[in-house]
């Protein structure tokens, strides 16, 4: 059971937010607070292991409650709940190791998504070591931002990431390089090449279908 601390300075708002995240199996809400001191406050007391935080809160601004936390030694991950469209935010919550920006107003399926691969990187097996590159890009996608999708290669954009991710888990079964262009709205050379980046950091698994002649069709499952 991950354990959550809903933190927005508007109560229907966050009473809101608690509803989604108790729907969402896996989850519970701990806690709420109101302002930057409340959040730090409980915190210290009921250790959650996410935090859902509003950037504008009354008395600091939100990534100012993350300085607080990491000051303290927490290890909580936050996971940023904002109205705040400037792009210098989102680049200030990544850096701040945010492991998500969720813009207000979201519905329950935008939360529920972003909850779910939290919690699958959350509860990916863990490495002590690595042993390549493959490794290291493993390590972080469990442990980074989702912002950043690391080590995307040069032409592919987070956001469509995030889509052919989405068409993967949603699958029952595997996607082949056109399926995924289907659901997604792009072209197949665009979705193959997102799709050989999951399967290069291991994100992906990858199978063959023969056919009658030609060459085999590549397939692929999400693996997380």
């Amino acid at each position: 059971m991950i354990d959550v601390l809903v933190v927005d300075d508007d109560f229907m708002v966050a009473r809101i937010h608690c509803g989604f995240v108790e729907r969402i199996e896996g989850f519970r809400v701990v806690g709420t607070a109101s302002t930057g001191e409340e959040a730090v406050a409980a915190v210290d007391e009921l250790r959650p292991d996410l935090v859902l935080l509003d950037l504008y809160l009354p008395d600091m601004f939100g990534l100012d409650v993350v300085t607080r936390l990491r000051a303290a030694r927490h290890d909580c991950d936050v996971l940023v709940i904002s109205a705040a469209r400037e792009a210098e935010a989102v680049r200030r919550a990544v850096r701040y190791g945010a492991v998500n920006y969720l813009l207000k107003p979201f519905g329950f399926d935008e939360l529920r998504t972003r909850l779910e691969q939290y919690a699958a990187r959350r509860n990916s097996p863990r490495v002590s070591m690595v042993s390549d590159q493959a490794d290291v890009d493993r390590v972080l996608s469990r442990t980074g931002s989702h912002i950043a999708t690391s080590a995307l290669p040069r032409g592919l954009s987070a956001e469509t990431a995030e889509l052919v991710e989405r068409a993967l888990r949603e699958i029952n079964g595997t996607l082949s390089a056109a399926e995924c262009a289907n659901r997604v709205g792009i072209s197949r050379v665009s979705a193959r090449r997102y799709l050989e980046h999951f399967s290069g950091t291991g994100r992906a698994e990858v199978t063959l279908r023969y056919g009658a002649a030609g060459r085999p069709e590549r397939r692929y499952c999400w693996v997380g």
